[in-house]
């Protein structure tokens, strides 16, 4: 049973996947493998990452046949090395077969993200920089992305559009200037009587300016400034709101923006580009 996971959500993509995937049968097994035979599979890890969504494919496996077994050997979030046993199922084969790839292409999926996040993570210690994610994920499972990006040691920026105001370049462009923007929200909080953080996309050193003399915003996005720029920005804002660096940000330069002083790096790449781990469900003999 789903438990960490908010078991609606996860059960409604769950049966989704499943659906594409056997809504219309099997008939590779149910000709081959016999209705009562049993067996045991295995969880493997063929590469060095983080494992994620042990508990997501142990739900695929349950969905399936409640009466399988499920044993993981290893946790969420770990970081294993290559050709670890990541889980054991045990059961009617033909249900292991049955939902084999949909729970792989959760966990690969998963701990691709949380590997590569777990990187980031890596190399910004000590700064006390955080590593965040952005709404960049794959159509329908952000709920799994943003998880995995948890697992790898990230934080979660907003989950959907609800969660925060975030003014970003074409609201801007459409309310006339960064004032006009934050005023405009700052109005809409009050006729609604929202809370909610504002967060405001600064492109300048004087788009900065402007926002710290508008006030209102409790983060401020400072997206592809070059490392100079990163500085005099940190120093203009101080301690007054959270900063936030974005755009273009790669390995080998996070830890030269990190020590520039901002709070928060958020990537994209964590949920759009990270490449599925390694692994696969091979069925003892």
């Amino acid at each position: 049973m789903l438990g960490k996971l908010d078991s609606g959500i996860a059960a409604r993509i769950i049966d989704e996947a499943l659906a594409e995937d056997l809504s219309l049968g099997d008939p590779t097994t149910d000709a081959i493998v016999a209705p009562d035979a049993s067996a045991t599979g295995v969880i493997l890890v063929k590469q060095n990452g983080v494992v994620a969504g042990l508990e997501v494919a142990s739900e695929v496996f349950r969905r399936v046949d409640e009466q399988l077994t499920f044993t993981p050997l290893v946790s969420d979030g770990d970081f294993v090395a290559a050709m670890t046993e990541a889980a054991r199922v045990s059961g009617r084969a033909a249900s292991l077969l049955k939902a084999e790839r949909t729970a792989l292409n959760f966990l690969q999926r998963m701990s691709g993200i949380a590997t590569l996040t777990r990187a980031f993570v890596g190399a910004v210690a000590g700064t006390g920089v955080k590593i965040t994610d952005t709404r960049k994920t794959a159509p329908c499972l952000r709920f799994f992305d943003k998880w995995a990006v948890r697992l790898g040691g990230g934080v979660n920026h907003r989950m959907a559009l609800h969660d925060m105001i975030l003014i970003k370049d074409n609201h801007i462009a459409l309310a006339g200037g960064v004032r006009a923007a934050l005023r405009a929200c700052k109005r809409y909080q009050e006729l609604h009587q929202l809370d909610l953080p504002i967060e405001i996309e600064a492109r300048s050193i004087r788009d900065v300016e402007e926002i710290m003399s508008e006030g209102g915003a409790s983060r401020i996005m400072f997206d592809n400034f070059t490392i100079e720029m990163l500085r005099e920005a940190v120093a203009l804002v101080g301690n007054a709101v959270e900063t936030e660096a974005s755009g273009s940000i790669t390995l080998d330069r996070v830890s030269e923006i990190a020590e520039t002083g901002v709070d928060f790096i958020s990537i994209g790449a964590l949920t759009h580009s990270a490449r599925a781990l390694d692994i696969s469900f091979e069925i003892l003999s």
